[in-house]
């Protein structure tokens, strides 16, 4: 069986889970993919990782395109994502709904699971807002940073402190069995990103992930996206 290679970031890890079984069917051909912090898939494409599809930020991938990395006219948006706040599903959670609120929240917790907090889209963002907060220091025996949402939000999952929190892309959160989004971001704090696709310029498959792309943004995928947090 023939192989796309696709490097996403971790925001479209169940869009893409949900959406490769199908395609696969169809087409014969197995979806390889591989999810991470934004700048942890661009390090890889850039190091001559074999790949026929990227997923990432919009940013990143108009700056790929200015470099001549994906074909600018495969670019496809996916939709945008909301950072937001997680806690373990079943637990009751405190406000989180004003710039105080989430501070006494996060002063309050035991441990804070977020990602990658110098390559990730969310942890580059949450340690900004640390900062902003005036929290950085008096928090940085609470966080526990990890490669991306995903394992973030396991760990988040699997702790047995309490009370614990997390932050990442809400996409992350809602496909990740044993947490739930408790909030977004405070308007004031808020991070919404838009999510694109791209097709690599050495790409040895491109009919195919023209195909895949299509599967990601079609108006029959809509419900789906929506639901796993996506929003247009």
């Amino acid at each position: 069986m023939s192989t796309i290679v696709l490097l996403s970031g971790g925001a479209a890890q169940g869009l893409v889970k949900a959406l490769a079984p199908a395609f696969e069917a169809r087409t014969g051909m197995k979806v390889s993919a591989q999810f991470g912090a934004v700048g942890a898939m661009r390090e890889k494409l850039s190091a001559g990782w074999p790949t026929d599809i990227v997923i990432l930020t919009r940013d990143l991938i108009d700056d790929l395109a200015r470099q001549g990395s994906v074909m600018a006219g495969s670019v496809a948006d996916i939709g945008v994502v909301p950072t937001a706040i997680a806690i373990r599903r079943g637990e009751e959670g405190p406000d989180v709904t004003t710039a105080p609120a989430l501070s006494a929240a996060l002063r309050d917790a035991a441990e804070i699971h977020v990602p990658d907090l110098a390559r990730s889209t969310a942890g580059i963002h949450f340690a900004g807002m640390l900062a902003r907060l005036g929290l950085a220091e008096s928090l940085a025996s609470a966080l526990r940073p990890h490669p991306n949402g995903a394992t973030a939000m396991a760990a988040l999952a699997a702790t047995h402190a309490k009370p614990a929190l997390g932050c990442t892309q809400a996409t992350e959160i809602i496909s990740q069995p044993g947490v739930e989004l408790l909030g977004y971001l405070p308007d004031e704090l808020s991070l919404e990103t838009l999510y694109s696709a791209a097709i690599c310029v050495n790409s040895s498959n491109r009919a195919q992930a023209e195909a895949f792309i299509a599967d990601l943004f079609s108006p029959s995928a809509k419900g789906l996206r929506n639901s796993l947090g996506f929003s247009s």
